[in-house]
């Protein structure tokens, strides 16, 4: 079959769809990338091909000119739709409107959606995956017939969100469908997110449902226990590390075993090649290790060390080294909480400390601390001996240790990306339209 894998410009959301991408190619399938020009790079180092559409969406634009009004109406707030007094009306409300101006129509522009479309009739895939911002996806593969669903790779706090917000404009639960006048895809007035949906695919002369926000099902990469509630059916798969298109080299350091516990300390990687603000205090970060017995291992950049006013004896600093080859050596992570992080640490069993203060970074550590496999320490909260104290209970109390075994012995429980891929063949068989060329067929001209 033909498989159409889209994501906005940003390696970070592209690069958890990379592992499956390759079990696609190795089964057989054709597999496509579309994304804007800037990611180019990104899927050709990955192995893939890539079909440039649209125009950078000027993320780092967005980011100085609104991102502080954006950063600071979610900094610090719990998505958790079970956290009493948290998601009010309000909140959701600000939140529908602002991320639909500032970011979902901004990455998923007009030529963007156009040009997809254009590639998606001319090549006609039989399934389309779709990073879940990447709404683009769903307008080509509702267009074109194509079976879709969204590609997970951290936990879809996203969805509950939406849901809840429907239920409180009264547009009934999990369906976005019903309008003040009950009109079959209409959507409410005050769902911003809704109604841009709703004029992009009327540019197509289709109709909005929810279908177009929530997918076909998604492929859910995150384990069961970080899994919110969703009506949204869901293919597990296991995560796989891809750290992107830096240079993956084993140094010679690394094939020695340490002598001492190993830490690792990274920022990521999104902070060094965009504008999104880095809240993780560096300088203080080593100033809390310095002392104790350990060796620290800490991936920063050239910017990032220009920061540090002090690097300690026992931190070895390296601008980039693979972490699903670092981690297996580290009795623990300090990091920023990023999704990609964060989900290689996970599946490597090592114990972490998220300093996560935005969006589901906050939910993830949380949720790790509250499983025992790590400590949530807000970057705002930061102090020297707080984050001491935190890693000294972190390499000291073998019950975190024990707790990340577990939580990677549940990763592991879940199918591989190969294991998955027959599934994705009899759900697509079954979501497709109906009347399209047989899987793996030669391709026919499009009916008018």
């Amino acid at each position: 079959m033909r498989v159409l894998l889209t994501s906005f410009a940003l390696d970070a959301h592209f690069n958890g769809s990379v592992p499956l991408a390759w079990a696609l190619r190795a089964a057989g399938h054709e597999v496509r990338v579309a994304s804007q020009p800037g990611l180019t790079g990104s899927i050709t180092a990955a192995g893939l091909t890539a079909v440039p559409v649209g125009a950078d969406p000027g993320l780092d634009a967005m980011v100085k000119g609104v991102g502080d009004s954006v950063l600071s109406h979610h900094a610090n707030q719990s998505l958790d739709p079970d956290a009493p007094g948290q998601l009010t009306p309000a909140f959701l409300k600000g939140w529908d409107a602002m991320m639909t101006a500032t970011f979902f129509a901004l990455i998923n522009d007009d030529p963007m959606v156009d040009e997809l479309v254009a590639f998606a009739r001319e090549w006609r895939p039989d399934l389309v995956l779709w990073e879940p911002f990447t709404f683009a996806g769903a307008v080509a593969a509702k267009v074109t017939g194509a079976a879709h669903a969204r590609v997970l790779s951290f936990p879809d706090m996203f969805m509950p969100m939406r849901q809840g917000f429907l239920a409180q404009l009264g547009a009934g639960p999990g369906t976005g469908l019903a309008a003040q006048d009950g009109e079959q895809g209409a959507t409410h007035p005050e769902d911003s997110l809704g109604q841009w949906l709703q004029w992009t695919l009327g540019r197509y002369g289709l109709p909005f449902d929810e279908e177009a926000v929530t997918g076909q099902w998604s492929v859910d990469q995150v384990p069961r226990s970080f899994r919110p509630p969703s009506e949204v059916p869901a293919v597990g798969m296991r995560y796989i590390p891809y750290n992107g298109p830096v240079p993956a080299v084993v140094p010679d350091w690394l094939r020695v075993p340490p002598t001492r516990p190993r830490v690792c300390v990274t920022l990521g990687l999104t902070a060094r090649t965009s504008e999104f603000p880095n809240a993780v205090p560096v300088d203080l970060v080593l100033k809390a290790i310095e002392g104790l017995d350990i060796e620290v291992v800490a991936t920063l950049d050239a910017e990032e060390r220009a920061l540090l006013t002090h690097v300690p004896d026992n931190v070895r600093l390296v601008d980039h080294v693979p972490l699903h080859a670092l981690l297996p050596t580290c009795a623990a992570i300090v990091h920023h909480g990023g999704a990609g992080t964060w989900s290689t640490a996970l599946v490597e069993g090592v114990p972490q400390i998220a300093m996560g203060w935005i969006w589901d970074a906050i939910e993830r550590a949380r949720r790790q601390q509250e499983l025992g496999a790590g400590l949530h320490l807000p970057s705002h909260e930061v102090t020297v001996e707080g984050l001491r104290s935190r890693l000294v209970r972190l390499l000291e109390e073998p019950s975190f240790t024990e707790a990340a075994a577990r939580l990677r012995a549940e990763a592991e429980s879940e199918p591989t990306p190969a294991e998955v891929v027959p599934v994705l063949e009899r759900l697509t068989a079954q979501h497709r339209a109906h009347g399209r060329r047989p899987l793996g067929g030669a391709s026919t001209p499009c009916a008018s």
